[in-house]
């Protein structure tokens, strides 16, 4: 039975989706639109009660959590190298992973969706510029991250395999030109942003998902 991505373009889905095609294997997608409220569905909510993307469906088991699934996908296929493989850089990249996942990616939340967090007007439009400041703190953290790991000659962030690290990051990066925070700003970050999008299988998923990588926005603030 084949693995099942349910993700939707453009969101967090994105990095196990990168991380299935590297693999190789065979795999389905299913896309929710989240514009839609598909996420809402019974069907949907009876794989994750939390209407959120991504979900993976391995024989019939629904998993989700960014770090959980890319961690059962690292378990998946151990050749791909997703993660280090033991020691103290394989708890440094977790402890990078779960950083974009739980303090970055919330962080951008607040500013493409501040009614998730205030029912009231004021407070949404607040929320806006105040996280789009820490967002491009967060940004300029994560380029510093590409730089000490380019000095220590690696090719990913993650050491030297393409990973979750390295997917996050361009989704990351991507959405900050949502909010505004321009490529010309952080141009080491978007070097390496560059260089993970021309892989071959990241270039598949961008391609399925139709992604634009800079979305030239004007400021969300």
């Amino acid at each position: 039975m084949p693995l099942k991505l349910f993700f939707s373009p453009g969101a967090c889905s994105f990095v196990p989706h990168v991380l299935l095609e590297i693999s190789g294997c065979a795999f389905e997608t299913h896309m929710v639109k989240l514009h839609k409220g598909e996420q809402n569905s019974e069907d949907y909510k009876a794989l994750n009660p939390h209407g959120q993307v991504p979900v993976l469906v391995d024989n019939g088991q629904p998993i989700t959590q960014i770090v959980a699934i890319a961690l059962h996908l690292d378990q998946l296929f151990p050749q791909a190298g997703f993660l280090p493989k033991d020691g103290l850089a394989r708890t440094q990249a977790l402890s990078t992973l779960a950083w974009m996942n739980n303090t970055v990616h919330p962080t951008f939340t607040h500013i493409f969706m501040p009614q998730k967090f205030s029912d009231q007007p004021e407070v949404q439009a607040a929320l806006k510029p105040y996280n789009t400041g820490l967002y491009r703190g967060m940004l300029t953290e994560l380029q510093s991250l590409v730089a000490a790991s380019e000095a220590k000659g690696h090719h990913w962030l993650g050491g030297a395999h393409l990973g979750p690290l390295d997917a996050y990051s361009l989704t990351l990066a991507r959405w900050g030109t949502m909010a505004g925070i321009t490529p010309e700003e952080l141009p080491q970050l978007w070097a390496f942003v560059q260089k993970v999008a021309s892989q071959a299988a990241v270039a598949r998923v961008i391609e399925r998902e139709r992604l634009q990588l800079n979305m030239g926005k004007p400021s969300l603030a």
